[in-house]
């Protein structure tokens, strides 16, 4: 059984999304759309099967600092977990500060900023690269002595804490708005305006901000996304896209410092016989939300039941994915990101091969249902073979008529103009 507080803590996200909903329809003030939110918690469902293959060596380098080179050893007592958590949050702030102000970091964080909504879905958009970059920040913790339960415990309830500010329908909070980070504050952070950008990187407490001089108040509502729009509901290119820029124009430059430069100096850096380096501009009056999405009502009561039921394999395997063998759990592993990948092309793309892959993915589900319960994952006699073999079944016949009647293409495509992709504040 896994234990990670952000995984135990998968009902109470989505049932706080729920009421987020329902909040909605009786305010009528709607910051959901069906292919940005099914896409970002793809996203999260990816960073965290990720997760289950890096974590062993997430650990294991902090745990190697921590048993090889640390200071002292501080025992785990309340005193100890309060101290942590202000002292997580500090490396935090300077693992999201360089993520931002670091072309090659940035890599690693940009999926988080790449929605144009702002919702709780959001706070689940992760990239599965972050790892890489962030890291490092971290190992003074190990240095002083903190062991690497007391490290994944406190980092797990900062994350919590993120949660829940995602969202526009808190305003400000009074005096909690001046220690404490709130969702007035994270709004700003994912703003793309010019003003907003590379703001308020607190995790917890907003008073980093304000002592290192990256605070900025909320004074209108931003506009959420990064400069140069994903324009996409791919989740595997959401996870590449950034890199693929990065080193197109690394393999444009005329010599290694240059090359060394764009990978290290700020998003958007350039040498000058590229162009030079392309500030942030303001949002222009034209600019509209990317809009590729399928129009036809069934054929999204469709996309979304089938994502509806992915996410009962994905919870299922976060939670297992320890009792499974390596073939077990890297063929489970790519039948999932395979299936967020399907769904999102299923959003705005129209070729053939998506809605082929659509058809090899059901025909897998009980086939992967027979596997799980040979392995002995899942009781049940069969029973549980035969209700994905007739979800298999039913959905083929589904997907096949609106296949067949043409309402499975995405009918409007609409975005702003280009720019560069990079982030406004976010979190």
């Amino acid at each position: 059984m896994n234990l990670n507080p952000v995984i135990l803590a998968i009902p109470v996200y989505f049932t706080l999304m729920g009421l987020e909903l329902v909040f909605e329809s009786i305010s009528r003030r709607k910051t959901y759309r069906l292919s940005d939110a099914v896409t970002n918690i793809n996203l999260g469902a990816l960073d965290q099967l990720t997760g289950t293959f890096t974590y062993v060596i997430k650990v294991g380098i902090y745990t190697i600092v921590y048993e090889q080179f640390r200071f002292l050893e501080i025992p785990p007592t309340w005193v100890s977990f309060v101290v942590l958590f202000v002292l997580w949050d500090l490396c935090y702030y300077w693992s999201h500060r360089m993520a931002h102000e670091v072309s090659l970091f940035w890599g690693g964080h940009v999926v988080h900023h790449q929605s144009e909504d702002f919702n709780l879905s959001v706070a689940l958009r992760q990239s599965s690269t972050a790892f890489i970059w962030s890291m490092p920040f971290y190992l003074p913790l190990a240095l002083m002595g903190f062991s690497p339960t007391q490290f994944l415990l406190v980092g797990g309830f900062n994350l919590l804490y993120q949660f829940w500010i995602h969202t526009e329908h808190i305003d400000r909070l009074g005096p909690l708005e001046w220690v404490m980070n709130t969702p007035s504050h994270h709004r700003v952070h994912h703003g793309r305006n010019p003003e907003y950008i590379d703001k308020n990187y607190a995790g917890v407490f907003i008073v980093w901000d304000r002592m290192f001089g990256t605070f900025q108040q909320e004074q209108q509502r931003p506009t959420y996304g990064i400069t140069k729009p994903l324009a996409s509901w791919n989740p595997l290119y959401a996870n590449v896209a950034h890199y693929i820029d990065l080193f197109r124009t690394v393999r444009q430059t005329r010599s290694f410092g240059d090359a060394v430069r764009t990978l290290f100096h700020r998003p958007g850096w350039r040498p000058d016989y590229l162009g030079g380096y392309e500030a942030p501009s303001d949002v222009p009056p034209d600019y509209r939300k990317y809009a590729s999405s399928v129009a036809d009502l069934r054929a999204n009561v469709y996309l979304l039941t089938q994502f509806a039921v992915l996410m009962i394999p994905v919870a299922f395997y976060l939670f297992r994915f320890t009792e499974m063998d390596a073939l077990l759990k890297g063929t489970y592993a790519v039948w999932i990101a395979a299936s967020t990948l399907v769904i999102g092309l299923l959003f705005d793309a129209r070729q053939w091969a998506v809605r082929a892959a659509e058809i090899v993915r059901l025909l897998c589900l009980p086939v992967g249902m027979w596997w799980l319960q040979k392995q002995g994952l899942v009781p049940g006699h069969w029973a549980w073979t035969a209700v994905a073999a007739t979800f298999s079944v039913v959905s083929l016949i589904w997907f096949v008529r609106l296949v067949h009647s043409g309402r499975v293409a995405p009918t409007s495509v609409s975005t702003g103009p280009e720019q560069r992709r990079r982030p406004a504040p976010g979190a």
